[in-house]
């Protein structure tokens, strides 16, 4: 198969959110291992990440408590710190391969901003907020190739979520990668469902050059990327 882009999820794959779910805890003013354990609890339960929050303040409007946050000065934020360490050395490794990169996520227009003040080299930064609507909407994927440079059969879709990621970019006929890490990342990498839909499995970003290679191995990894 040919390989020419390949776009990349944000939260838990490009970046560890641990910081900013503790920041929501804070302003919940719960203890942070508590409000950790009810996401965990939520996600085991199959229900939207969102109901954590109604779990200690009913009737919780996200939208309405990050307006707040802001005029509070206590923004969601997040930074170089916040990205996982195999990020950029991935990124620049397909670059060096010839890949055009984009980066394409549920996200607010205040991520999008932050995402393209950390000059990550990509050729695309684009957010639901931008476009209007939200993976795992099928419009979502429209939207995402029509911005790509390629059919969809030729873009790699890297993302940690079985729902929200690797299903709804299979069935818009995406080549699909899963990442294993964070929550959503380590409950669904026993699903059997992922191996149907998923044409790479990851730990670590470290490996996905390498698959991209195994797939098309026109963009075999010269040694001085590796």
């Amino acid at each position: 198969m040919n390989i020419n882009a390949v776009v990349f999820d944000v939260g838990e794959t490009l970046v560890d959110e641990s910081r900013e779910y503790g920041t929501w805890a804070d302003w919940l003013g719960v203890p942070r291992h508590t409000f950790s354990a009810a996401f965990g609890m939520v996600l085991a339960q199959g229900l939207d990440y969102r109901e954590t929050f109604q779990r200690f303040r009913p009737g919780f409007d996200l939208d309405a408590e990050r307006a707040a946050r802001t005029a509070a000065g206590a923004p969601e934020w997040f930074g170089e710190d916040d990205l996982y360490e195999d990020v950029r050395p991935c990124l620049k490794t397909l670059a060096g391969m010839g890949l055009w990169i984009g980066v394409a996520g549920n996200q607010t227009i205040n991520a999008g901003s932050i995402l393209r003040g950390l000059e990550l080299g990509v050729d695309l930064v684009a957010t639901s907020d931008d476009w209007g609507v939200s993976k795992p909407e099928p419009e979502f994927f429209a939207r995402l190739v029509d911005a790509c440079p390629c059919p969809a059969d030729e873009i790699l879709y890297v993302g940690d979520r079985l729902d929200n990621d690797v299903r709804p970019a299979h069935h818009a006929g995406l080549r699909t990668a899963h990442i294993k890490r964070g929550p959503w990342g380590t409950m669904v990498a026993a699903d059997t469902e992922l191996r149907e839909v998923a044409d790479v499995l990851l730990a670590s970003l470290d490996e996905l050059p390498g698959e991209v290679a195994r797939l098309d191995p026109r963009r075999a990894v010269r040694s001085d990327q590796a």
